[in-house]
């Protein structure tokens, strides 16, 4: 590639490179940076950083810089060689620029629920098509990470075909529960999931280091009469109370709430906002569950102010114009984002009618990577 087709001109003093791009962009690349991103200090196979901090010198002086064809080479004070640095490479790091992001990174919220069709509105595979079809897979995961929930139809009505299906999603996460775990009713449950009472929105096991990042529910057997899902997209509801109510919304996003799961195999508990931020401040998790709440340890003056702010949240929840309502029909699969999507089900009868579904966890990190090695493969 040649340069002029990527810039204008390069220029330096001894703490920075200067570039100006065809398209008239300016970026300044300070030299402890590219001092601390020489691509001579990676492993040529994995890629991985040869040098810690310390290794590099406190000051790195640029003594001159040269525009070759594809690359600006650097030739430092004080240092043998210099280092070349890709025009495109530079480009694709440059300071300030918005990162150019996968496609299933952009983020598709659906706050109005109630008005969505499950059917029609979000991603419908056959199961069978995903383990072998890399186009299908790929746009199958794009939707789901985008909208947080997909659809799968078509699943064989066995005890194998969930671990099947989903080892081409992500990696399967084992908990007290076991690999999988079957929902249906059964007498004295340790859950309420076990029982065939309605069950409100909510985040599976926020008492649990890691939370659980995917979750996907197997209809073996769906209720004629009661027994449907539904449906929440915990990052929209988020943002519309940043928007309606701004002081309740950052509270709930500083205050610590303890989550506890006592059993006779399990002894869990974790802290962690009902609202959880990254360092931008995105909404990046939802946790909500109403079931497994402790008690809250806070100062008499933060108790009114926090549950003030956790019924406006917890309103917002109940109001059916957020909830997707949907029947799954036997062998249907549904895969959620666990820390953004809530889901619930309303109420049943397993006297007059079953119920089972068979579910597992993935993690988070797995499904991600996923989407990511596929885009890499086709591309």
């Amino acid at each position: 590639m040649n340069n002029t087709s990527l810039v204008r001109s390069v220029s330096s003093t001894a703490s920075a490179l200067t570039v100006e791009w065809a398209d008239g962009r300016t970026n300044e690349f300070l030299s402890i940076w590219l001092s601390d991103n020489r691509p001579d200090h990676r492993d040529a196979f994995s890629g991985q950083r040869l040098v810690d901090i310390l290794d590099l010198p406190l000051d790195p002086r640029i003594h001159s810089v040269t525009l070759e064809s594809d690359s600006v080479r650097i030739q430092w004070e004080g240092q043998a060689g210099a280092t070349a640095f890709e025009l495109s490479w530079l480009a694709q790091h440059a300071p300030g620029e918005a990162r150019n992001r996968a496609p299933e990174l952009a983020t598709r919220l659906w706050l109005e629920g109630g008005t969505l069709d499950a059917s029609k509105d979000f991603a419908w595979s056959a199961a069978s098509e995903i383990p072998g079809d890399t186009v299908a897979r790929l746009a199958w995961l794009t939707d789901l990470l985008r909208s947080g929930i997909a659809f799968l139809r078509g699943l064989p009505r066995d005890e194998a075909a969930l671990l099947k299906t989903v080892s081409s999603i992500g990696q399967v996460l084992e908990t007290n529960y076991g690999r999988v775990f079957d929902v249906r009713s059964v007498p004295q449950p340790e859950n309420r999931a076990y029982s065939d009472l309605g069950l409100g929105l909510h985040t599976d096991n926020p008492y649990r280091e890691p939370v659980p990042g995917f979750q996907a529910l197997h209809a073996m057997v769906t209720s004629l009469e009661g027994g449907e899902s539904l449906f929440a997209d915990g990052f929209a509801i988020a943002e519309h109370l940043r928007v309606t109510e701004p002081d309740a919304f950052d509270l709930l996003t500083r205050t610590a709430v303890p989550f506890s799961y006592r059993s006779k195999d399990a002894d869990l508990y974790a802290e962690r906002p009902l609202i959880q931020l990254s360092c931008d401040g995105a909404v990046i998790a939802v946790h909500y569950n109403s079931r497994s709440i402790a008690p809250l340890r806070l100062l008499s003056g933060e108790v009114e102010p926090f549950y003030a702010s956790y019924r406006l949240f917890a309103s917002l929840l109940r109001n059916p114009r957020f909830q997707l309502k949907f029947r799954l029909a036997d062998g249907d699969l549904v895969v959620f984002d666990n820390q953004r999507i809530l889901h619930g089900r309303t109420a049943f009868s397993s006297a007059r009618f079953l119920r089972h579904l068979r579910g597992c966890y993935l993690t988070r990190d797995s499904v991600y990577s996923e989407a990511a090695l596929l885009r890499r493969k086709l591309s």
